[in-house]
């Protein structure tokens, strides 16, 4: 889902999501979360998955937009499906820099992103260009080069004539026929469901068995707060905020997509501006940044240290007293990081048959 928007999708469906709450003091550890809707593990602390008060989650919803999910017929040639780029193994991201999966068969301008955590996002894509959820999927929908849907319509009509997709629809939203609005938030819906919170590190977290972090490790986690926050904050690992983090000297005028934020805001100081992405499951979802040009964990942690590139907006967290820039990490800091990010592996949410194809 890489394209931010199509030029009438804000007025569909906007519906801000509303942050759970965070707790737990940095080192603290926390008891188990409470389980969200659908029984879900939550990340430590967090005791609310956020839903809008018109797209409540139910079984029959989640289970609606998983199908959706998976579906090779919501495409314009039958053959691909939101799954096709956003591959669970790693993460529900692509792993390809700019994948040419989708219907035409051209490189994407951008990388396929995680889909972790969602429910607590307020501003989606790369540069923010979807303001929710139920806003999300229809531009990659609709887009040329991704799943190139045309005919809106006529896609509704093939899963009306489809009686087991009109059964699905109905035990998911009553009788009636399909209709994109329900669509849209099934695939919400389904989206919500994504959270990663069962890894080695959520496990030392809650002091449950199991979790044990080395010193190493600890050390790692150590830097993470002190160098890499408040980008990556928090149990989610993100601000879900955008910022520019040194890439390149210039971007593209109006709403050239090497804007980032600046495409969408119109805004001379969001110019370069990227989402923050979480550091969950960071080391099974290469490659990096939002096009994919980083290929591994080492060769980011070396731009950060070595490779930021000055600009005008460049992030105030990357720039160093006198003319310097970057992040101040030694070699043994730089491994530990490296060491620390392997334990936000979840293998549960990389493997769970229940977010899967049915």
């Amino acid at each position: 889902m890489t394209r931010a928007r199509a030029p009438w999708l804000a007025a569909r469906l906007c519906v801000w999501l509303l942050l759970g709450a965070c707790g737990g003091a940095p080192g603290d550890t926390l008891p188990s979360s409470p389980e969200g809707p659908l029984g879900l593990v939550l990340p430590a602390g967090y005791s609310l998955l956020p839903e809008p008060e018109d797209n409540r989650m139910t079984p029959e919803g989640v289970e609606l937009g998983r199908w959706l999910f998976h579906a090779p017929q919501l495409s314009g040639n039958g053959r691909v499906s939101c799954a096709t780029c956003h591959l669970q193994p790693h993460a529900f991201a692509a792993p390809e820099a700019l994948s040419t999966q989708g219907v035409s068969g051209r490189p994407l301008a951008r990388h396929a992103p995680t889909l972790i955590n969602l429910a607590w996002a307020d501003g989606l894509f790369w540069d923010g260009g979807a303001r929710n959820l139920e806003s999300l999927s229809l531009a990659p929908l609709t887009h040329p080069d991704e799943m190139g849907q045309t005919d809106l319509e006529g896609m509704l009509a093939t899963l009306a004539a489809d009686t087991s997709a009109v059964r699905r629809f109905e035990r998911a939203f009553g009788p009636g026929a399909p209709t994109l609005g329900h669509l849209l938030r099934a695939l919400a819906q389904y989206q919500r469901t994504l959270v990663s919170a069962r890894s080695r590190y959520d496990a030392w977290r809650r002091g449950k068995p199991g979790g044990s972090l080395t010193a190493h490790e600890r050390r790692g986690l150590d830097v993470v707060r002190q160098r890499c926050a408040p980008c990556h904050e928090g149990e989610l690992f993100t601000d879900n905020a955008f910022h520019n983090n040194g890439l390149d000297a210039r971007f593209g005028e109006g709403e050239d997509v090497s804007r980032g934020r600046g495409r969408v805001t119109l805004r001379e100081e969001d110019a370069g501006r990227y989402k923050t992405p979480t550091l969950r499951n960071v080391a099974v979802s290469a490659p990096y940044m939002h096009d994919g040009r980083i290929a591994t964990l080492e060769d980011v942690l070396r731009h950060y240290r070595h490779g930021v590139t000055p600009s005008s907006t460049l992030d105030t967290a990357l720039r160093r007293a006198g003319s310097g820039v970057g992040l101040a990490l030694d070699d043994e800091e730089t491994a530990a990081v490296l060491a620390f990010l392997q334990t936000l592996t979840d293998e549960a949410f990389l493997t769970d048959t229940s977010v899967g194809p049915r």
